[in-house]
């Protein structure tokens, strides 16, 4: 497992999707490291536990082979079976106090909030990150919440000001630098990373320039 001791939120924020890529979480994960990713999650909404248990294990390989920090979206179970890095949590999932208890005082655990009042309550949780979005609207998601916009951005970061703060949703080449000024601290781009297969390497490098 990853040393959380030396974690660094990066700037940008990869998650994969198999459905939007066409591709492995493992392929995805290759591809993403050649361009620079510093840190992955999996995200997998489609398939049983059992197929992203085996997804999330090829994905692991690749990615523990180049020294890479890999996250597990939703699934704190399947993070603690392959003693992956860490898990990132939905407000419906574990609460963070008990996924810490779980997986140990390693793990990087991150929890996605919607508002102001929720990034506050999550600031007080055993968390390493709070993701906060839908910044824009996305597609890459079905149950998306209420858009919350640039405007709300600045109002998490004040409540929020000593908690690492990744803002979700929509975000793009062309919108990275406003989510930047509005006080995020790192992007969790999908769509714009991997809705062109074949691009996924040379966006992700890209990406990391601005």
């Amino acid at each position: 497992m990853f040393d959380r001791s030396f974690f660094c939120l990066p700037r940008i924020y990869p998650i994969t999707d198999a459905h939007i890529s066409g591709l492995s979480h493992a392929e995805q994960v290759e591809r993403l490291i050649v361009g620079g990713a510093k840190l992955i999650q999996l995200r997998e909404k489609n398939a049983s536990p059992r197929q992203f248990y085996d997804e999330a294990r090829q994905a692991l390989i690749v990615a523990r082979a180049k020294g890479v920090p890999l996250i597990i979206n939703d699934r704190a179970d399947i993070a603690l079976a392959l003693r992956a890095d860490g898990v990132h949590l939905g407000q419906d999932d574990l609460p963070p106090l008990d996924a810490r208890r779980l997986l140990g005082r390693d793990a990087i655990i991150g929890l996605s909030t919607h508002s102001v009042e929720q990034a506050i309550l999550a600031s007080a949780q055993p968390v390493d990150y709070i993701a906060i979005g839908p910044i824009f609207p996305t597609r890459t998601k079905d149950d998306a919440d209420r858009v919350l916009g640039l405007e709300g951005l600045p109002a998490v970061r004040a409540a929020v000001i000593d908690t690492p703060l990744v803002a979700i949703g929509g975000i793009s080449a062309e919108n990275l630098k406003s989510v930047f000024e509005s006080g995020a601290d790192s992007a969790a781009i999908i769509g714009a990373l991997l809705a062109k297969p074949a691009e996924i390497t040379s966006r992700m490098k890209h990406l990391t320039t601005l």
